[in-house]
């Protein structure tokens, strides 16, 4: 058993570089974000600077991938919303198993976004545009529901396997203890 789990982590890198590239991803577009807002708001006040009508529209698509992609990042990390007030009163092997099922139903929630959210954006998405650019599809708009599915099925793919390593006395919480 311990040659299996010793195969499956040479595959880590796979999810670290999956975890930086999302995460650069998100900075790019906090970036996008900062300056585009920023050159709208000061296009307000100093005539020289263009306030383009696009702005707007643009910087709300970004906030979208951001919020998305940043919660799929939470949950390799652990940092996702949970409810935690019981653990202390409950015993550590029911614990163990809530939080086994709270990331099979993540990952069960990472397959309908990946799904519905790509039905959506090839069909919702594409008939519309953009109101401000529209040579642009709304595509784009409902793109970023599947593309944190796709995330989120990664990640909880590790999370999910660290769970049923440390079941098997691999893992590091058990080294750990």
């Amino acid at each position: 058993m311990e040659a299996f789990f010793q195969k499956v982590d040479k595959i880590k890198p796979v999810f670290d570089i999956t975890y930086k590239v999302v995460l650069f991803i998100c900075k790019i577009l906090l970036v996008g974000d900062i300056l585009i807002t920023s050159m709208s708001v000061a296009g307000r006040y100093i005539s020289f600077i263009p306030d383009p009508s696009w702005t707007e529209e643009v910087v709300l698509t970004f906030m979208a991938y951001m919020a998305v992609l940043s919660a799929a990042l939470a949950i390799r990390r652990g940092a996702h919303i949970r409810m935690t007030a019981l653990d202390n009163y409950l015993p550590k092997a029911a614990v163990h198993v809530l939080d086994f099922l709270s990331d099979i139903a993540v990952l069960i929630l990472g397959f309908i976004m990946l799904t519905v959210g790509m039905k959506y954006a090839m069909t919702i998405g594409s008939k519309g545009t953009y109101v401000s650019m529209p040579w642009l599809s709304r595509f784009w708009l409902y793109f970023p529901v599947p593309v944190a599915g796709i995330a989120m099925i990664v990640f909880e793919l590790e999370v999910i396997y660290n769970h049923v390593k440390a079941l098997c006395g691999f893992g590091e919480e058990e080294k750990k203890a």
